[in-house]
């Protein structure tokens, strides 16, 4: 009997009929509602897995990575397609009618052996024989890779704004006190005459320097994103092909020639 710790270890593995022929993969089990016991096991077979049958679990045993059964590998090839989340009352009866049937044929109706007048090989049966395809997958190192950095230049345009000084003239009446009256240049403030005729506003040079703003450009290297490599596993399909043999009986009919001939 499958033990629950047996359960999770034999899903993927391979399922083997009480003759020892292959069956399958096992996919999933279907507990019994009332002792939540593995009672069926979901088992896929053909090409890519498409075909699934139910063979019973009460009896399967699991060792050495393998699902041992104790119904043949044929009954479970021509079990019933039944499956879902949920077996019903109806689908269970159906499943356990046809291995009573399967399990009568290769013992015989009344449990015996089979009957000896079944025709044998060397009675004029033939076996015939074809090639099927064993459709499998490996882990093969397929590339190479590792995070490498490299610089990229490119122009980038920003937008400064500058300020500048400019002379701006602003006329006062004359009467304005204060630091606006004009003096002539080089009189003393006592009315002294100067010796030149020119004139300027009090307190103010000949000549202003006057100021502006530049844009000064600068590179300054900061950390903008961190980056890590890991890997994730992509499911996909991949259709396979192969070239297979099968053997075709025929009858080799040889005529007799008619009396007289």
């Amino acid at each position: 009997m499958v033990s629950e710790r047996d359960v999770s270890a034999a899903i993927g593995s391979t399922a083997y009929g009480s003759d020892g022929e292959p069956v399958g993969t096992v996919e999933t089990f279907y507990d019994d509602d009332r002792t939540g016991a593995p009672s069926w096991v979901s088992i896929a077979s053909g090409l890519l897995g498409t075909r699934r049958a139910l063979a019973p679990a009460g009896d399967a045993t699991f060792a050495d990575g393998r699902l041992q059964l104790g119904v043949p590998a044929d009954a479970v090839s021509r079990a019933p397609r039944l499956g879902g989340e949920h077996l019903s009352l109806e689908e269970e009866a159906e499943l356990r009618a046809h291995y009573a049937r399967a399990l009568a044929e290769s013992t015989g109706a009344d449990g015996a052996e089979p009957d000896d007048e079944a025709p044998r090989p060397d009675e004029g049966g033939m076996v015939r024989v074809e090639e099927q395809l064993r459709v499998g997958t490996e882990r093969t190192a397929a590339r190479r890779v590792r995070v490498v950095k490299y610089v990229i230049t490119e122009e980038v345009q920003v937008t400064v704004p500058i300020r500048r000084e400019e002379i701006r003239i602003e006329e006062l009446p004359l009467d304005a006190g204060g630091d606006d009256e004009l003096v002539t240049e080089g009189e003393s403030l006592d009315g002294g005459a100067p010796d030149g005729g020119r004139t300027a506003p009090a307190g103010l040079p000949d000549e202003l320097v006057l100021h502006a703003e530049r844009p000064v450009v600068g590179v300054e290297v900061v950390p903008v994103e961190r980056v890590r490599l890991r890997t994730e596993l992509v499911e996909g399909q991949e259709t396979v092909s192969g070239t297979v043999q099968r053997e075709r009986i025929a009858v080799d009919e040889e005529r007799t020639p008619r009396a007289g001939r």
